[in-house]
């Protein structure tokens, strides 16, 4: 009898595909794991920990760290946002009013569902102790006491995992009221969330987190001031989380120079597309693309690159002759004009339609609009229909300029980043391959006035 646990089984990951195939370079947050290894003694015995100890000051002949030298020391890493933003995340934390007088809460967001992506599962399946570690840490430095883990929908197994991570930190004295003796005192809670890709945006997981309606909230104020059932929240990505144990372990000096300036540390880059080797690959920031290529196996079946999507889908194209002359890391990517974003790199071959995919990721983005703002709502729907129809050898020659046109009034016109999202790849594709576009409308129509 086939049961629906044995088809999801088929689908299951064990992250042999992902992150275990030893190409890494000086990883960090993958170092040392098989995926067996997750629970409590593995992580132990890898150095987990270790980390809270010097800050409670529980290791032998060290003295505790204050809140500002632990916020000091990740200022000096050069840790940078993993989620997308790339904002300072040391900065970050020196927001939070550490003395204001009720209760504040600290977020991390698990919530992938950028297409491209898949580095956050691999952490909280295969190492979910360094998140639960690094948020106590966080905890400790902004004087918050309560946190919450928001888990993408679509991946229960991670949540159980997390779970069941959680458990083994409580009962071991890491989690709780006077962790490990001292005055801290910390409750992590996973929540599990319902698929939504605009969940992903800070604002709307709070809403998701209260059990309203996944929408985005207007800023400001921001979630330091006003997020989390109206009190101060800080919100970090699970990578930047997975960051902060090694940071505090080796000093904010040894995680910059691992990366270049302003650029500190290792990134997970989750490749995928037309190379021969999908996958995680940890590696320092600032790695040039062409070795992070050569890593994954250089394009598949010998064929030629075409262009890169750097930074998931709501990132822009950049062409190969451009992307292969940047190095992978914030400042190198925005030079190019493009963002390095979440670290989703999909590589597409010279066999790739690029109308054709544009067609596939505006459709993605009208499907995850949450239709609260007129712009991104009708507009998304716009550029769809407006791809379709070039895509089906419909299209007139003014549509081009149409699609620039609609994505430009959807631009900095919404609530919320996803508006930017859909624009930016629509663009940035128009721009780079106007010609594969041109070559999509008959020549009957390229006099034609387009239709209200």
């Amino acid at each position: 009898m086939t049961t629906a646990a044995h088809i999801l089984s088929q689908f299951q990951a064990a992250g042999v595909e992902t992150c275990f195939h030893d190409r890494h370079i000086e990883p960090q947050i993958y170092a040392g794991l098989n995926g067996a290894n997750w629970s409590l003694k593995d992580y132990e015995a890898r150095g987990g920990y270790q980390a809270l100890r010097k800050i409670l000051g529980k290791q032998e002949g060290a003295e505790a760290l204050t809140q500002d030298q632990v916020i000091a020391t990740v200022k000096e890493s050069g840790l940078r946002g993993r989620g997308g933003a790339g904002f300072p995340t040391g900065l970050k934390w020196s927001f939070m009013p550490r003395q204001f007088p009720g209760q504040k809460y600290l977020v991390c967001n698990s919530d992938e569902g950028e297409p491209g992506t898949c580095k956050d599962r691999d952490i909280l399946m295969y190492n979910p102790h360094i998140v639960i570690e690094g948020m106590i840490i966080a905890g400790f430095a902004m004087g918050i006491s309560v946190g919450y883990n928001y888990i993408h929908g679509e991946i229960f197994q991670v949540y159980d995992r997390f779970e069941a991570a959680l458990e083994e930190a409580r009962a071991a004295g890491y989690l709780g009221n006077h962790i490990m003796g001292s005055d801290l005192s910390f409750q992590l809670h996973a929540h599990h969330g319902f698929g939504a890709y605009i969940c992903g945006e800070e604002t709307a997981l709070l809403e998701s987190l209260e059990g309203k309606k996944g929408q985005p909230r207007f800023k400001p104020p921001f979630p330091a001031s006003f997020g989390l059932y109206g009190k101060p929240t800080t919100i970090n990505n699970t990578e930047t989380f997975a960051a902060v144990p090694w940071i505090i372990r080796n000093g904010g000096a040894a995680y910059l120079a691992c990366g270049k300036p302003n650029n500190g540390g290792t990134k997970i880059y989750s490749v995928s597309g037309d190379v021969e080797m999908p996958g995680n690959y940890e590696v320092p920031m600032g790695t040039p693309f062409a070795k992070l290529l050569e890593l994954a196996g250089g394009v598949r079946k010998g064929r030629q690159l075409k262009a890169v999507i750097p930074g998931g889908s709501s990132s822009p194209v950049l062409p190969a002759d451009i992307i292969m002359e940047c190095t992978m890391d914030y400042d190198s990517i925005a030079k190019a004009g493009s963002m390095l974003g979440s670290g989703a790199v999909i590589v597409m071959d010279d066999s790739r339609c690029m109308v054709e995919s544009l067609k596939r990721l505006s459709y993605f983005y009208m499907h995850e609009s949450c239709g609260q703002c007129t712009p991104c709502r009708e507009g998304t729907g716009w550029l769809w229909r407006l791809v379709d129809r070039i895509h089906r050898g419909e299209g007139r020659s003014a549509d081009l300029d149409v699609l620039d046109s609609v994505a430009s009034d959807i631009m900095g016109r919404t609530i919320c980043a996803l508006g930017d999202a859909a624009a930016m790849p629509v663009r940035a594709m128009v721009k780079h391959f106007r010609p594969e576009f041109e070559a999509l409308i008959p020549k009957k129509n390229s006099q034609a006035v387009p239709s209200a």
